[in-house]
């Protein structure tokens, strides 16, 4: 497994901070992600996002924009107001008729939002791409 470089000065296993509440969503994340040497750190309240993001270096961060327990959008105001979690990328994924959330979640600072059909059929290219582009 890699390790790599987080702006803390910390390093990870590959871990990804997860905020999807959705069973069917995360389960398919977990499965996607484990086979591919990722480690999955699930946030299962609010205050999770900003403590686990803190204490786990994440190397990513995966958000459900329409989750009805997370507010993605105040999780990504609260990752990008602090130094030391604003270069982590994060993928997020939506409706794709909710246009107001695309460009609500792209002024937030999200590397990459796209459609929960295609998140939920490229979740680790899509989390690939991300890395390799970083924070966007």
């Amino acid at each position: 497994m890699t390790t790599t470089f987080h702006p803390t000065g910390k390093t990870d296993q590959k871990t990804i901070l997860v905020g999807i509440t959705d069973i069917f969503f995360y389960t398919k994340v977990r499965d996607a992600l484990r086979s591919s040497g990722y480690q999955i750190e699930k946030a299962r309240a609010q205050e999770d996002i900003a403590a686990k993001a803190s204490t786990t270096c994440p190397t990513a961060v995966i958000l459900d924009m329409n989750d009805r327990t997370l507010n993605a959008y105040q999780a990504l105001e609260v990752l990008r107001a602090d130094f030391r979690l604003n270069p982590i990328p994060t993928l997020a994924f939506a409706n794709h008729e909710e246009v107001e959330t695309w460009t609500k979640a792209k002024a937030l600072g999200v590397s990459k939002i796209v459609s929960r059909n295609e998140f939920s059929a490229r979740t680790k290219e899509l989390l690939d791409e991300i890395l390799l582009n970083g924070k966007g």
